[in-house]
């Protein structure tokens, strides 16, 4: 991608011939009848989505679709649900990516069932970037958890940028350890982007929007329905050159990425586990079939050295005009006030916590001082006893986690991260 093929700016909603792409590329996705396959042949004929919305009524004729669905296209059935949709985005300061804008990834393009459109919250850029997807089990042992920082991490040393779904458990390790490096992170949420799913990532969303990026193909309002979560693996997996599963038990829906990364064909590879946990029943099995076993990131780094080559000599895409600030995401209502806030934490089993550097903020290593006793505390008991601001103590957490010197729990629990 040449200097010249920039990512459409803040402003975009001024551009009358990018919004009038970016509108019939929605009207294609919101027509009755015309799903990503058949979206796909259609852009497959065209030089852009205006062109093929404008000659709707001869998709019929080609094969391409019936023509009571062309016919409908044609009169604009889907035209004002693509107008609020636009609309929508705008208000909420999202950067969207439509099918031919050349931002939009090359390697979503060679899916047979591409997205029509992407929207972004960060750094665009990152979508052309060499990309490795890591995926896992949100319920992830204490091993697996270890092992998704420290090979993401890893491979953002090495420049590559670390792919995931924004999940709790191997999924959040994976994104804090590649924010630490210049490859970075980039999120592929199953909701529209002003929505965080889970609102305990929430921390993590942020981090990604202001030095990674987050992307859906979801419209904004999408809420966090069962069925988008397969549906996104696809985009997680076309955008990598392999797909790394760190935890899986035997119906995981990792495998799913797995496997249609094997589809697209990219590279699959495994973390071997501890024969007795189940939760790596379905890493085994990959294996077995044929996964290329990591235990490290160079062993990904070794293996992808062809792909990686391509990006050498590559022209980076000219920075995106992003928004002037993320824009505001919701979160699920909280509990009702009939409940505890805060529900006792189980006991934390004493081991060597991990030595903390000497370059803490003072903040960080108060925190770190007050969890030295391996207790696990709530984040509301912390900045009662620190007397610290929400958010910078939030801010803290995320970076004390992502250099591996504390572990969030569910429930907004936080401990003190151990040796081994």
């Amino acid at each position: 991608m040449t200097d010249e093929q920039a990512a459409p700016e803040a402003a975009w909603t001024g551009d009358a011939a990018f919004v009038a792409e970016l509108e019939a590329c929605l009207r294609l996705r919101r027509a009755p009848g015309i799903g990503p396959r058949t979206w796909k042949r259609i852009f497959d004929r065209y030089d852009s989505a205006v062109d093929a919305v404008a000659d709707a009524r001869a998709f019929g004729p080609r094969g391409l679709c019936d023509d009571a669905v062309a016919a409908g296209l044609a009169r604009g059935v889907s035209t004002e649900a693509a107008k609020r949709e636009i609309e929508a985005a705008a208000a909420k300061g999202l950067l969207p990516l439509p099918y031919f804008h050349p931002a939009y990834p090359a390697r979503l393009r060679d899916l047979p069932d591409p997205p029509v459109a992407l929207y972004v919250v960060g750094d665009a850029r990152l979508l052309c970037a060499p990309c490795v997807a890591m995926v896992g089990a949100r319920q992830c042992s204490r091993y697996g958890f270890a092992a998704a920082h420290d090979i993401a991490a890893g491979l953002a040393a090495s420049g590559i940028t670390v792919v995931s779904g924004l999940a709790y458990g191997i999924d959040r390790q994976a994104h804090l350890g590649g924010l630490t490096g210049p490859g970075r992170s980039v999120a592929v949420c199953g909701t529209g982007l002003d929505l965080v799913y889970p609102d305990a990532n929430l921390d993590v969303w942020r981090a990604l929007a202001a030095e990674g990026a987050i992307i859906s193909e979801f419209p904004p309002g999408t809420p966090p329905q069962s069925q988008n979560f397969p549906i996104r693996n696809r985009i997680i997996a076309g955008l990598s050159l392999g797909v790394m599963v760190v935890e899986a038990a035997a119906r995981s829906g990792s495998l799913i990425t797995a496997r249609l990364a094997l589809d697209q064909g990219r590279e699959v590879f495994a973390l071997p586990g501890p024969v007795n946990l189940p939760t790596y029943a379905g890493c085994h099995a990959l294996l077995a079939q044929g996964a290329r076993l990591v235990q490290t990131a160079e062993d990904i780094v070794t293996a992808l050295a062809r792909e990686l080559a391509a990006f050498v000599d590559m022209p980076r895409p000219a920075p995106p005009v992003a928004p002037k600030r993320a824009p505001a995401a919701s979160k699920r209502a909280p509990a009702s006030s009939n409940k505890p806030s805060v529900p006792p934490a189980p006991p934390v089993a004493p081991c060597a916590p991990v030595a903390p550097p000497s370059d803490l903020s003072p903040l960080e290593a108060a925190i770190v001082g007050l969890l030295a006793d391996g207790s696990k505390r709530h984040i509301d008991a912390l900045a009662r006893t620190l007397d610290a601001a929400s958010g910078a103590l939030s801010q803290a957490l995320v970076l004390l986690e992502m250099k591996g010197l504390v572990r969030k729990w569910p429930g907004m629990y936080y401990t003190r991260e151990v040796e081994g």
